[in-house]
């Protein structure tokens, strides 16, 4: 049984993604099985053809404030801080709260295609500079700021991780008493300097992708931002907050095994999903669905499959698993916010999400592929996972309130 002093509220979340703005939007997509993946058109990349991507053609208006400057990024991570923050900031004690935003883009969306034409020039006249005024740091100061929050504010940076290890961190600054309320998640917008790095790697399909099919080609990238308002319970229900879901445990791990390419074991990602598991205090076959990383690369999918064989070793049946990422793109530095938001969106509507694309996965006992449809079903416990360049693995594991005292 899950003890509520150790239980982190979340309250508040405030979601942009090329579904559109909030979480209507979001469930309202993945429920009718609306790929967002197309060509690029929000900027020239100078491809023939352009890439395959899920971007957002018209950001939402935040208004202009004297001393905020916004880089795409930015833009996106206030959107969605403000509305995830719409239910609390009547609270007394909001302001004394914190931010912790993760990104990988940041001010590298500033980076027009010029630098491609003309390095030389581009440099002259200040392009690099002003990308260079952007650090890793900046969504989480322009969040703190915007919403005069007095807390703990920071930015996480480690690669495709990063949108859930800042929940999880944030999690823990909650319990620790730093804060009477965090803002976490992630934001990353499309940038012609990351799609050329993906390419350089060979790491991009040109069609849309299909995440854990024996046929992958690779990954497609989006931009979004998720975040979230995380609490202690106690607190949420002294104010009588509306609890969407909870967090209940979580876990960061390291493969130290190679910059770009995952441990072929899967061995980080799976220590961090049993860890996690053993922090929630629920056995394999309590969490009912696994929202993977899933990026559509030949070594991401096959370590990730290992990895849940051997975290999931033992389970009863195979474990339920897809890949959102074939909605709308590998959101990079947000991608482990926004699925984590689909897996609360999963657990709140009672659907299990497929992967699209999906027609001749990998074979694996331990793993039910979900393909095709929604399955619809309760899920009581859902599990996100996220790994990036450098070893970085991430789970979280979600279950909603009324199941405290049952699971």
């Amino acid at each position: 049984m899950a003890r509520s002093s150790n239980s982190v509220a979340i309250t508040g979340i405030g979601v942009i993604s090329p579904f559109g703005r909030g979480l209507n939007a979001l469930s309202s997509g993945l429920l009718a099985c609306r790929s967002c993946l197309k060509p690029l058109t929000i900027f020239d990349a100078g491809w023939n053809p352009p890439p395959v991507v899920a971007e957002i053609p018209e950001l939402p208006d935040v208004g202009d404030r004297p001393g905020f400057r916004l880089s795409r990024t930015d833009h996106l991570a206030v959107i969605a801080a403000l509305d995830a923050a719409d239910g609390s900031r009547d609270c007394s004690d909001f302001l004394e709260s914190g931010a912790v935003i993760a990104t990988t883009v940041a001010g590298l969306s500033e980076i027009t295609p010029a630098i491609v034409s003309n390095p030389a020039q581009y440099y002259r006249a200040g392009g690099f500079a002003g990308a260079a005024s952007y650090p890793s740091s900046h969504p989480a100061d322009t969040v703190g700021a915007w919403l005069g929050l007095r807390g703990p504010c920071w930015g996480v940076s480690v690669a495709c991780a990063s949108g859930a290890m800042a929940i999880a961190l944030a999690a823990d600054r909650v319990l620790a008493g730093d804060a009477p309320m965090m803002l976490a998640g992630g934001s990353d917008a499309l940038a012609a300097f990351t799609l050329s790095g993906f390419n350089s790697l060979r790491a991009l399909d040109p069609d849309p992708c299909r995440p854990f099919d024996k046929n992958r080609n690779g990954l497609n990238l989006g931009e979004g931002a998720a975040v979230f308002v995380l609490e202690t319970l106690e607190h949420a229900r002294a104010r009588k907050a509306e609890v969407l879901a909870v967090l209940r445990g979580w876990a960061m791990t390291n493969d130290a095994f190679h910059p770009t390419a995952p441990d072929e074991q899967g061995r980080g990602l799976s220590e961090s999903m049993a860890s996690a598991m053993a922090m929630a205090g629920v056995a394999p076959d309590v969490v009912g669905y696994v929202n993977s990383h899933g990026t559509g690369t030949p070594l991401n999918d096959v370590a990730e499959v290992k990895a849940y064989e051997t975290a999931f070793r033992g389970r009863s049946s195979p474990m339920p698993v897809s890949s959102t990422k074939s909605f709308f793109g590998h959101c990079l530095g947000a991608a482990g916010a926004l699925e984590a938001a689909v897996t609360i969106v999963s657990m709140r509507s009672a659907a299990l999400f497929p992967t699209l694309q999906l027609t001749d996965p990998i074979e694996s006992p331990a793993i039910d592929w979900l393909m095709a449809q929604p399955r619809r079903q309760p899920l009581p416990v859902g599990m996100t996972v996220s790994a990036g360049f450098g070893g970085s693995n991430t789970s979280l594991i979600f279950e909603l309130e009324g199941n405290l005292d049952r699971v």
